[in-house]
């Protein structure tokens, strides 16, 4: 069965997508998707599905609306699910209407799933509310961009211009200027107060505000383009009480990411909730060790070692695959004490049924250390699967003990083969290992880093950084990613 769903991918924070939405985009055979479609979105779509772009950005359609049209049928009679993945809602300026005729005209079933408007969510995100008691009872949301073939424009501004209390105005950063006149000819009030909102609900949001018979001029000085908001009314004077992204503590700042992408889903996370803009520069790929004898054979005898160690989530990923593999679960460490080096570790641990016996003060390989001094370690014999390349301070330790340690790579890292090209400068670099220190070195040199902000997990990834001559401007005091948040917020509070 072929079906075609034109879905509303929301204003552009990834997350103000419906849960239907969502929902479509990992079940999707393919998805056609416009310009101010976020990416991210894409990426939760299955390996497989075909994803084509069809663009219409402000004045510049990769591929007009009737081939865009005739795209969908076509799809449509080959694949099964098929989502038009549209900015914003289909049916608000959306030309989802025509879209959806087109199918129905041609005999294809569809379905219609709502998004999130710019309309309204823009104007939430910049603490405007189009609707106040106090203020406004009626609202008009209104085209800034009709289409050419009318000739003639259907707008009624006369009416529009001493009618609803707040205006909303999609597609008029180009025409601004004569919306503005159209506007106070027809009656408004020149010295209303209107807002223009660029790239609303992103990092990159900006506002401009003024009287609406100077905001064109206005508009102009700060440079703004499309795709943008205009809103006319005296709701925008309530953003000075109620504005509350842009007071987010890392609004705007370029943030880079330089973690594998499977691993920086809770640092960016945790960077886009402080308001963050995340600039995705990985700089690691992590590969298994596969096959790995010398693993298999320490699980068949799992139950010699008194403690498995582990130090990275890479570590405890790859033991535990290997483990289910060879027949065995949870029951085969029965009576075997489990050291993380960490948080991070220690939760991925429990999701796998495992509480650790001990968690470290400090999460380095000392702070492991400072654990196992309170453990008997003479003649005992302790598990290490670990990167390829790691420090050895954990093994020598109980090998000068006289403890045994089996020390197994289950993992290396490596350089990713289609690095990131680096468009901009990033307000902040962030590092979480000695690894994303050498490689990012490796790929785009010291001097992309000089006037950059560095922070850094620990005093290993320090040490490192301050090795390639690197000076280090933020370092957690918790070392894992929850403590290099909270320094780079405790940063720009000072």
């Amino acid at each position: 069965m072929c079906k075609v769903y034109l879905v509303g991918a929301g204003p552009g924070d990834l997350r103000l997508i419906t849960l239907r939405g969502f929902e479509l985009i990992q079940k999707a055979d393919v998805i056609i998707y416009d310009y101010l479609v976020n990416k991210d979105l894409l990426s939760y779509s299955r390996s497989e599905a075909e994803l084509i772009y069809v663009g219409k950005q402000a004045s510049q359609h990769e591929l007009p609306q009737y081939d865009i049209n005739s795209l969908l049928v076509e799809k449509a009679k080959k694949r099964g699910i098929i989502v038009r993945l549209k900015g914003g809602d289909p049916f608000i300026f959306g030309r989802g209407g025509e879209e959806a005729e087109f199918l129905y005209e041609h005999g294809i079933d569809f379905e219609i799933v709502p998004g999130v408007t710019s309309a309204i969510s823009a104007p939430a995100y910049s603490g405007i509310p189009l609707t106040h008691r106090d203020y406004a009872s009626t609202v008009a949301f209104i085209t800034g961009h009709e289409d050419d073939k009318k000739g003639q424009s259907t707008i009624k501004w006369d009416e529009l211009a001493k009618g609803p209390d707040t205006l909303v105005l999609l597609m008029g950063i180009k025409n601004l200027k004569e919306i503005k006149e159209k506007l106070i000819k027809g009656g408004r009030n020149p010295q209303t107060p209107s807002c223009i909102i660029q790239w609303g609900t992103l990092p990159e949001q900006k506002i401009v505000t003024g009287p609406l018979q100077e905001i064109d001029t206005l508009a102009k000085k700060e440079g703004i383009k499309p795709p943008g908001i205009i809103i006319v009314g005296e709701v925008v004077n309530l953003r000075k009480k109620l504005k509350w992204f842009e007071n987010k503590p890392l609004f705007g700042r370029k943030i880079a990411v330089t973690r594998a992408p499977h691993q920086s889903i809770k640092l960016v996370g945790l960077l886009t909730e402080k308001g963050a803009q995340i600039m995705y520069l990985p700089t690691i790929e992590i590969i298994p060790i596969e096959p790995n004898e010398p693993l298999v054979k320490s699980i068949h005898f799992i139950e010699k070692y008194c403690c498995i160690i582990f130090t990275s989530i890479n570590g405890i990923s790859v033991f535990f695959d290997n483990l289910f593999r060879c027949g065995k679960d949870i029951r085969a460490l029965h009576g075997i004490k489990i050291l993380p080096i960490g948080e991070a570790t220690a939760s991925l641990l429990k999701s796998k049924g495992i509480v650790p016996d001990f968690l470290p003060e400090k999460f380095i390989s000392e702070g492991i250390i400072d654990v196992l001094k309170c453990m008997e370690i003479k003649d005992k014999q302790f598990l290490h699967p670990r990167a390829e390349e790691a420090r050895n301070v954990i093994v020598e330790y109980i090998r000068n003990q006289g403890g045994l340690c089996d020390v197994i790579p289950v993992y290396k890292t490596a350089l990713p083969e289609s690095p990131a090209l680096l468009t901009e400068k990033p307000d902040i670099v962030t590092f979480t290992s000695s690894s994303t220190v050498n490689n990012f070195i490796k790929l785009y040199g010291k001097n992309v880093l000089q006037n950059t902000l560095i922070a850094s997990i620990g005093p290993v990834t320090t040490e490192t950084l301050k090795n390639h001559t690197i000076d280090v401007h933020i370092e957690a005091e918790r070392y894992d990613i929850d403590g290099l948040v909270e320094a780079i917020e405790s940063y720009f509070k000072k």
